[in-house]
């Protein structure tokens, strides 16, 4: 029969040097950090869109036309798409690999979750940057009423 020591309390506590990277600590602290910038960015496009206007009637193909006309509010949107998707995609990696208990599994749930989330920042890069609500040669039945045709 064996018996083990238990140390006392204030004993020191070895730990173990890890040759893993650091990745899991970089986007523990990424959650943290993105999560608090995310705040910000989000309660301002909250309060311009609609506390400043007339509210949420006032959001229209116009409204966002004439929005990301800025380059200040397409830098703004570009920056809450990119760090909401990142931040999700960070999140839902970690649920996988908790979950997920075969490894075919959660690679295959993984490699969804990344081409997944690849293809939402480019188009939605790609639709922050192309919006064009007058688009110039465009049929003038078919554009917005405060295009000039």
């Amino acid at each position: 029969m064996s018996t083990t020591t238990i140390p006392t309390p204030r004993a020191g506590y070895q730990r173990s040097k890890s040759s893993r990277s650091k990745f899991e600590l970089t986007a523990w602290a990424f959650m943290r950090l993105s999560g608090v910038v995310l705040v910000v960015l989000i309660f301002g496009h909250l309060f311009v869109n609609l506390w400043m206007g007339e509210g949420v009637k006032a959001i229209d193909f116009g409204f966002v036309g004439g929005k990301w006309a800025n380059p200040f509010w397409q830098i703004w949107d570009l920056l809450m798409l990119w760090l909401a998707m990142l931040h999700g995609t960070n999140g839902m990696r970690t649920i996988i690999a908790d979950y997920a208990e075969k490894p075919a599994t959660r690679g295959t749930l993984s490699v969804i979750l990344y081409v997944a989330s690849a293809i939402i920042l480019v188009l939605g890069t790609l639709v922050i940057f192309t919006f064009e609500p007058c688009p110039p040669g465009a049929d003038p039945a078919l554009l917005a009423s405060f295009c000039n045709a």
